[in-house]
């Protein structure tokens, strides 16, 4: 009785079963108690036990009672139906079912898989080939949202042979200039099928890539559809993490240079750009297609100077990291775009990340260069340093006059030199003459620049 008090939770069926054993109890004693032998007519004890239990049980217990054995999944039906229309049903009812499918999977996880199983894929691959433009786009976008998520749809429409017939479709252009919209609807097709590891060697040595490349090109010299340019920078990251992909982007010509010369503008674009570099410098081929752009790192360290987002410069500093690690000749040519004040203030200013990667590619141009300057001194040839370790190509200071400084004096002097480089490119982009940029005129104003990207005294 206690467990039974402890579960009623304030519905009565406490009570309820209470007055129905009550009942049961009455009619037994009524009737001087049960028979043991059964017998073939009724019994007036069953049939008031039977009475008393139908009066006791809950409304909802009956409501369950009367309902049918099973009810039809109005869900299932639908997925059905949709692709019913794809597989077998007139031009109407096939647009109609990719439609369908695109607004039930866009949200649904478990809809995706159930439309994978049921076989939708297969006939929204074969509507690419037809030659209505509303019904690839609506094949397209069903393709899409069948592979959010879904590595299994993913794997199954490229093997369904979607790659190669969005690539037609491309081409199939009659004026040469592919619809904005199937343009759109087939790079966000690529960005997602790129996802997937397996999918990346058979995009990449599909075409698709010259295809991202030559729609990026246009687009960012149109300045125009930001967010196909988006698509295109992430999909074109996605292949290059295969390196194989890598060597077919940097064989696409001007590619490499457009990627540089883009840095800078938009900050979410530039830090796309960056994620592409990184991969494309892990090869040594990447390095020397890097390498080969003129003013590459130049344009890496105004990043540093110029753009504040942590993510940036931490992307820069590793791409920076790797080349002064992997491609010992290029150091100079990083030396001379001003490498090493950027980095110096990085160490002490950036993020945790960029202020360790700031901190080894210094730590590996400076072990570098005391190689040099011991073959140089080996060589009989002179004990000067070609160019200042923060970057000026026009002052030189000899070994022993930079030994000489104390720490004070060299970060002091590693300051002034930063001061100049900012402002050289100051007036480098304002076309001035350059004879403005004495130290002399910069000492009065140091207070004006306290808040620039220089270090501090």
């Amino acid at each position: 009785m206690e467990n039974l008090q402890q579960n009623d939770h304030g519905d009565g069926s406490f009570k309820l079963w209470s007055s129905c054993r009550r009942k049961i109890i009455d009619t037994m004693r009524c009737s001087g108690g049960m028979s043991r032998h059964r017998k073939t007519v009724k019994s007036p004890v069953a049939e008031g036990i039977k009475t008393a239990v139908l009066e006791c049980r809950s409304g909802k217990l009956v409501t369950l009672m009367k309902m049918p054995e099973s009810s039809p999944d109005e869900k299932s039906v639908m997925l059905k139906e949709a692709v019913k229309r794809l597989q077998g049903g007139g031009d109407g009812d096939v647009l109609r079912g990719a439609k369908e499918v695109r607004a039930l999977a866009k949200g649904d996880s478990e809809a995706r898989t159930n439309f994978g199983l049921l076989g939708a894929i297969p006939p929204l691959v074969a509507m690419l080939d037809s030659g209505d433009l509303d019904s690839q786009i609506s094949a397209l976008y069903a393709l899409l949202n069948l592979g959010i998520g879904n590595d299994l749809n993913k794997s199954a429409i490229v093997e369904a042979g979607a790659v190669h017939k969005m690539l037609d479709l491309i081409e199939s252009q009659s004026d040469g200039s592919p619809d904005s919209d199937l343009t759109a609807a087939v790079i966000a097709n690529f960005l997602g099928l790129s996802a997937l590891d397996s999918n990346k060697s058979i995009i990449g040595s599909s075409g698709a890539v010259s295809f991202l490349i030559k729609t990026l090109t246009s687009l960012i010299e149109a300045h125009t559809n930001s967010q196909v340019i988006h698509d295109s920078l992430r999909a074109l990251y996605n292949l290059s993490i295969l390196p194989t992909n890598v060597l077919a982007m940097i064989e696409v010509n001007g590619f490499v240079p457009l990627l540089l010369t883009t840095i800078g503008g938009e900050s979410e674009i530039s830090e796309r750009i960056l994620e592409i570099l990184t991969n494309i410098v892990s090869t040594p081929k990447g390095r020397r297609a890097v390498s080969n752009v003129d003013d590459a790192f130049t344009i890496l360290v105004d990043v540093l100077c110029w753009m504040d987002s942590p993510n940036c410069q931490e992307k820069v500093t590793y791409i920076l990291m790797v080349m002064a690690y992997k491609s010992n000749g290029d150091h100079q040519a990083m030396i001379e775009a001003g490498i090493m004040s950027s980095l110096l203030e990085l160490t002490l200013l950036g993020s945790t990340l960029a202020q360790k990667r700031s901190s080894r590619t210094l730590e590996i141009l400076r072990i570098n260069k005391g190689k040099q300057v011991s073959k140089n001194i080996g060589e009989g040839t002179g004990a000067t340093i070609s160019a200042p370790l923060c970057g000026s190509s026009y002052k030189t200071k000899s070994v022993d006059s930079l030994s000489g400084f104390s720490n004070t004096n060299a970060v002091k002097h590693l300051v002034e030199q930063s001061l100049q480089n900012n402002m050289r490119k100051i007036v480098k982009r304002a076309n001035l003459r350059q004879e403005f940029v004495s130290l002399a005129h910069l000492k009065p104003s140091v207070a004006l620049y306290s808040s620039s990207k220089s270090l501090p005294f």
